[in-house]
């Protein structure tokens, strides 16, 4: 049995914080204008800038946000709160499910709104029960809101989590089995319609249980990121190419093994950061991270096409300029508005952000969101 490490706890809120900023920033890789149709991509295929795309998408995008889960599920395993399921799932419908559906009907509204006044190209209510699915995310994944099946998920794990954590290591083992097995095959909808994360969510339980998060921090920085060293380009290799069906489940396989290989290689990371120039820059940012992952796709939307016009679609010469500083375009924009609304409409900023912007006094290094969220 390995010795208990154990580091500075404010250390490890620090690089919780840190991970926070990479993954959230990340998404919108995932999620960046590109300006093209379906059969226009097509055309576009293994060239430069498509290859661009794809390298960018996966490992800062989609690799990350395992952590994001896995981070969730290690704050609720040290919470004593979490063992009153009552308080615990109001508190998190509170901070989770209610921004979700506050964000969603702003997405309504300032997308369909502005397509109509500017005859942009986004999609238009219709019927009712559309509306109600791209609101309340019951059974399918929204249209417009692409990443808030995340809350919707992590809501629902937040339901189970003070059953989880009361669980013994075994029945713990089980669910990541379980839930292994459902990522492969693409089972779990429409109950929950990314079981990968409630996979990340119960690793990150028994991750507090056996202090692994402590212990990989004093690993060596190239010893923890070379399991996504390797798997990684694996992945890509195979994505880029024609005939590779990523639906497949040796697909789905292997993108689970990507996924706890970033993990893995994104804390480590994500510590390392805590001792580098760029801790407070992080530290400063972080507290805005929850409204940013809301509302970057609202930006998306609205803001893309029109510097898409100064910067051109993805294949154009000026586009990797843009492709690549959209995640920091959008938070330029995020942080003024948050700012903005927390001085001068605080109970607007306090619903938006779930309490994260307007919450209680945070700690100068010691950024958290509240426990689990």
């Amino acid at each position: 049995m390995s010795e208990y490490v154990r580091i500075d706890p404010a250390r490890r809120s620090e690089a919780i914080s840190m991970a926070r900023v990479i993954c959230i920033m990340g998404i919108v890789y995932v999620h960046a204008w590109t300006g093209l149709t379906g059969p226009e991509f097509e055309a576009l295929r293994g060239s430069a800038q498509d290859i661009m795309r794809w390298v960018m998408m996966d490992v800062f995008g989609r690799s990350a946000v395992p952590l994001l889960g896995l981070v969730s599920g290690w704050l609720v395993a040290g919470s004593s709160r979490v063992r009153n399921w009552g308080s615990h799932v109001a508190r998190k419908a509170r901070t989770i499910l209610l921004p979700m559906v506050l964000w969603n009907v702003l997405a309504l509204i300032l997308i369909c709104g502005s397509g109509k006044l500017f005859n942009l190209q986004v999609p238009w209510p219709p019927s009712l029960s559309w509306v109600f699915q791209e609101v309340f995310i019951l059974t399918r994944p929204p249209d417009m809101n692409v990443q808030m099946p995340f809350l919707r998920d992590l809501f629902l794990c937040m339901v189970l989590a003070p059953m989880l954590v009361r669980w013994p290591g075994w029945a713990l083992a089980c669910v990541l089995a379980l839930t292994g097995v459902c990522h492969i095959f693409d089972l779990g909808a429409p109950i929950i319609l990314r079981v990968s994360i409630l996979f990340f969510f119960t690793l990150g339980i028994l991750v507090r249980r056996s202090n692994l998060a402590d212990r990989i921090t004093q690993w060596p920085l190239i010893l923890a990121a070379l399991p996504f060293l390797i798997v990684m380009p694996i992945q890509l290799c195979l994505t880029l190419t024609r005939d590779w069906d990523m639906a497949t489940p040796e697909a789905r396989e292997l993108d689970l093994a990507v996924r706890i290989a970033a993990a893995l290689a994104y804390w480590r990371v994500a510590w390392a950061l805590t001792f580098s120039p760029l801790r407070q820059t992080f530290l400063k940012i972080e507290p805005y991270m929850f409204f940013y992952f809301c509302a970057h796709l609202i930006l998306m939307w609205l803001g893309g096409p029109l510097l898409g016009k100064v910067f051109g679609k993805l294949g154009s010469p000026l586009y990797p300029i843009y492709f690549l500083t959209q995640p920091f375009m959008v938070l330029a924009v995020i942080m003024p508005i948050g700012m903005a609304l927390t001085r001068y409409w605080p109970s607007a900023a306090d619903l938006l952000s779930g309490g994260r912007l307007t919450g209680e006094p945070r700690r100068k290094t010691i950024p958290a969101w509240p426990e689990g969220a």
